[in-house]
Parts: C-alpha cells; sequence; structure tokens
C-alpha cells in the first residue's frame, strides 16, 4: 500500500519488567512484528525491507511473529518466506497464527510449511523454551479457531514461573486472567487505524455512534453503504486495547499496531515494529 495511505514505520521500544526473571535473561531483547498481510497491496516491499532491517539493526535475542501473514489467498505467503529469511535472531524465529492465516482449509498448512523451510518455528497451542525452562514462550491456536482452547496448554506451566504467550488477538486477554501470563503479545486490530490524538481509536467512538444511531437506520439503506454495515466488535471487543501496553488484571498485554494497513488507509496509527526489553521484577504484584 502506498505510504500516504500507511504512513512511516514507526519503531516503539519499550522495557517491560517481569517478576521472577532469572538474573542470565536480564537485558534479553525480544523484536515483535505482526499482522502483515502480504499480499501484494497492504503492505508495500519497502516497507517489509525497512522492518526487517530495523529488526537485524536490534541484534534481538528473540524474534516473535503475532498472526496474520496473508490476507485470503494463502499462496504469497511463498513469497513472503523469501524476504523474512533474512531475518537474524540469536534464538531462532517464533510465531503464532491469526484468522487470517487459518482463512481456506489449505491456509493453516500452507503457512505452517512455509515457516518451517526457513526455520520459522510456529506455535499452535504449543510451548516451546528458546530461552531456557525458566521462560517459557507460549503460542496459542486464533481466538477464531476451533481449537482455541487455552486450558489445555496453560495448565501444563508452573505458576511459580514467568511466561510469555503469543496470542493474535488481544480479547483473548480477558480469558487469560486465570492464568499467569508475565507478557502477552499480539496484533490483530492494527492499532484501529484511524486514531484521534489525545482520545484513541476512532473505531471506539463508532461503536458507540453505531448503537446509538446508524443501528435504527434501515437495513436496506445500509447495505448501499458499507461502512454502515455493522459496528467493529465483530473484529474485537476491547478496542481499549488496540495499541500498546496494558494491565489485564494481574497480566501484562502488549499489542502491537502490525505492518499492513486496510483501507481507507491509517491515520495518526502508524505501522510498527517493536523493540521489547526483559528487566527482572523481585516480586508480581
Amino acid at each position: 500500500m502506498h505510504w500516504l495511505l500507511s504512513g512511516p514505520l514507526s519503531v516503539e521500544k519499550l522495557t517491560v519488567k517481569i517478576a521472577d526473571l532469572p538474573p542470565s535473561l536480564e537485558g534479553t531483547k525480544l523484536v515483535q512484528m505482526s499482522d502483515l498481510h502480504y499480499d501484494g497491496l497492504r503492505l508495500s516491499e519497502e516497507m517489509l525491507e525497512k522492518a526487517i532491517a530495523v529488526t537485524n539493526e536490534a541484534e534481538p535475542d528473540l524474534v516473535v511473529l503475532t498472526g496474520d501473514y496473508i490476507t485470503d489467498d494463502p499462496s504469497p505467503i511463498h513469497q513472503l518466506v523469501l524476504r523474512l529469511k533474512h531475518l537474524q535472531s540469536r534464538l531462532g524465529i517464533y510465531a503464532s497464527l491469526g484468522n487470517h492465516d487459518i482463512c481456506y482449509s489449505d491456509s493453516k498448512p500452507q503457512v505452517i510449511k512455509a515457516f518451517t523451510s526457513i526455520g520459522i518455528h510456529v506455535l499452535w497451542n504449543e510451548i516451546a523454551y528458546p530461552l531456557g525452562t525458566e521462560l517459557p514462550i507460549v503460542g496459542l491456536a486464533d481466538y477464531w479457531s476451533r481449537e482455541f482452547k487455552p486450558a489445555s496448554v496453560m495448565s501444563q506451566l508452573d505458576s511459580a514461573k514467568p511466561c510469555i504467550v503469543l496470542s493474535h488477538n488481544p480479547d483473548t486477554a480477558e480469558i487469560l486472567q486465570q492464568w499467569r501470563v508475565d507478557l502477552q503479545l499480539s496484533g490483530h486490530t492494527h492499532g484501529g487505524q484511524i486514531v484521534i490524538p489525545g482520545m484513541g481509536p476512532a473505531v471506539i467512538y463508532y461503536n458507540k455512534l453505531y448503537n446509538k444511531v446508524i443501528r435504527k437506520i434501515p437495513r436496506k439503506m445500509r447495505r448501499r453503504f458499507p461502512y454502515l454495515q455493522g459496528g467493529c466488535t465483530k473484529v474485537a471487543r476491547h478496542w481499549e486495547w488496540a495499541q500498546g501496553f496494558h494491565k489485564v488484571g494481574n497480566n501484562q498485554l502488549y499489542v502491537n499496531r502490525g505492518l499492513g494497513t486496510y483501507p481507507p488507509g491509517r491515520l495518526f496509527c502508524p505501522p510498527e515494529v517493536t523493540i521489547i526489553t526483559l528487566q527482572r521484577l523481585k516480586e508480581r504484584s
């Protein structure tokens, strides 16, 4: 997508404090990328090339990818991995899948096969230990999948130890409050794409307008205008978590704005690569 509709790439840097983090993992650096929607329309080659360069310049210990690498047709994944194979990370690259990655019956196996071919580890209701047994990385099935059953995975973890969870849809943070999640990394919302400075994603106010006014317009008339078809609660419920860092109960959530862009484009909501540094916190609140 043209940069005028997307905006320039933003590199977000943050430090996340994790209780019981082993001293050996103090200063561990993660880079998160999300929602590439690589299909020749929603993500330019220039944007992707810059995102990969920024990631490599950060010299991360671990790269994590949080879903929606394609949009509908899964075939672009084979071109995407030719670009992603240039990503560099000391301990590897780990990925969860999003709703678009399982859109068609053959989407999920194609994405997994393509990623595996270049050494990217796809976690679908799985636990991995690239940072050691003291800080497991959990990758959950997409929230909209029938296989989203976090209890079967989270119950395997020791609650006395911290963990990082990759879950594409930030709405899952509400459910995951049942377990200890020291850092959940999500995407999905594209940050809301259009943000009102000082107020937040415009979609929050659109949903309120839809519920009070638009839904009362006759359905036949609404069909003529795509943006009047319905509220955005089908995309996400918790738009207050559309981007950035949030405390959800005792857990911590970070939502990446993604790289891909849908029409009508982004406004005050630039595409994002996130560089996260882990810091030790003696006690969990």
